[in-house]
């Protein structure tokens, strides 16, 4: 392992080319518009682990976007680690918000990435993270050092729910078969303070439509005299919490576990200075749950968030209707012990109950997933901190995430394997946001840093 810096070095231009030509492919999975471009991607990542030296690649069709599985299998009495990731991306609106284009990628320098970064759709959710870990094999395989057996399975669904990955779990549990799960889906605190997510919230996806009159109405004929279901929707949402923003939905809070003072002190750890955390997101001050600080808020507590809200009419100039209907998409950040499809249901008949006279309400569930939280006494944990150690020079602090990736608590149930996750992404990285970017940094650091799990997963599973 002495020479992956130099290998890194040696070939750094052409991993960045490498993941720029896949960053170009528009695979946006929410999109039907983009369904060849999701097919294309993953003949491009096919073709990657093909190049990277893996025995064995082949598209695995599902009932939606087919997974990509690569194996290399050097010895079938050493540990396996099977990599998880996803090639499909988020969709990239608002365009206009973007400062280049979003399936143009290109390098600029910021102040937190100085040797710049790579601008574009997926470039750190999830295409430059999955790609350290083919250029990671790729090093492994051409140095003679991989130490054990590695198995891949990128998806192209992570960003509509994984909607086929359980269906593709349950019947290869034979062919995934591993000793651990290594995911690079995820962050690290900064780039001289690695850490390990060591807990994920679950998800609970809802549509809700709010139905009054059968057609839009003239706003000053009609108005006073029905049911205005975009007034009304708007009421039952900012029902939802209290003025302490406690959410009000019945039996919301009944599993939710309580962090005692000592876990509460250890998290507050994690170096956070709240004055440059409003200052990145051009805020005043911060605003969330009473009783928990803001690290918390993101990390340890349920929350309940509009992600859209539309009805009646939003063109240039005046039109005074009253809609007939009124649409909102809402999630749910679960903890771990928060059953995803009872707190649908909760929320449900809740939200149902709402309803005034005059309206009627349908609540579509889309997609959710449960919590999850790893032991930092494994031997996964143990590598992966080892390797953070080495290439930054501190150990990783484990910290919980925010964020959710329903199919770790799935390769719980189905495989019976722990998961590590090594991020090397930024919050300032805006995943999910316009001008989402990876650091060149990062992106290298990663390839550099992932080959030493390995090595050391397996001196420590001896």
């Amino acid at each position: 392992m002495e020479n992956i810096k130099g290998y890194v070095q040696e070939h750094k231009d052409r991993f960045i080319n490498e993941l720029i030509e896949l960053l170009k492919i528009p695979s946006v999975s929410a999109d039907t518009a983009y369904s060849h471009d999701v097919f294309e991607t993953a003949d491009a990542v096919k073709a990657s682990l093909e190049k990277a030296g893996c025995d064995f690649v082949e598209i695995c069709d599902t009932p939606g976007y087919p997974i990509v599985y690569g194996e290399k299998i050097i010895d079938k009495s050493l540990p396996t680690v099977l990599v998880y990731g996803h090639y499909d991306v988020q969709p990239p609106d608002p365009i206009e918000l973007w400062t280049s284009p979003p399936f143009e990628p290109v390098i600029k320098k910021t102040e937190i990435h100085p040797e710049g970064a790579i601008f574009a759709r997926g470039s750190c959710d999830d295409k430059g993270q999955m790609y350290m870990h083919v250029k990671a094999l790729e090093y492994m395989v051409q140095s003679n050092t991989l130490p054990c057996n590695v198995k891949f399975m990128i998806e192209g669904e992570e960003e509509i729910g994984s909607k086929s990955l359980s269906w593709f779990v349950e019947r290869n549990q034979e062919k995934l078969k591993n000793d651990v799960i290594l995911i690079s889906d995820t962050g690290m605190i900064s780039n001289q303070q690695p850490s390990i997510t060591t807990g994920l919230r679950g998800l609970s996806y809802v549509e809700v439509e709010v139905t009054g009159p059968n057609r839009d109405l003239h706003s000053g004929l009609y108005g006073g005299a029905v049911a205005n279901p975009i007034n009304v929707l708007s009421k039952m949402i900012a029902s939802l919490h209290d003025e302490n923003n406690h959410i009000t939905i019945p039996g919301f809070y009944d599993n939710v576990v309580e962090l005692s003072l000592e876990e509460r002190a250890e998290m507050a750890k994690a170096p956070f200075n709240l004055e440059n955390y409003k200052k990145a997101l051009d805020l005043n001050d911060v605003y969330g749950e009473s009783g928990y600080v803001t690290n918390e808020r993101n990390s340890i507590r349920p929350t309940l968030d509009v992600n859209g809200i539309w009805g009646g009419y939003t063109g240039e100039g005046a039109k005074t209707v009253i809609a007939s209907k009124a649409f909102a998409k809402i999630s749910m950040r679960l903890v771990p012990n928060q059953d995803w499809e009872q707190i649908t249901e909760l929320f449900t008949k809740h939200f149902t109950s709402l309803a005034p006279a005059g309206v009627t309400v349908k609540v579509k569930p889309h997609h959710g997933g449960q919590g999850y939280v790893t032991p930092i006494d494994s031997i996964g944990y143990k590598a992966a901190n080892m390797a953070y150690t080495e290439t930054f020079g501190v150990p990783a602090i484990p910290v919980r995430s925010g964020g959710s990736i329903p199919i770790v608590a799935l390769f719980e149930k189905e495989l019976k394997s722990k998961t590590i996750l090594m991020g090397f992404g930024l919050d300032s990285d805006a995943i999910h946001s316009p001008n989402e970017h990876f650091g060149i940094f990062n992106y290298l650091k990663g390839i550099e840093t992932i080959p030493l799990f390995y090595k050391y997963f397996v001196e420590l599973s001896k």
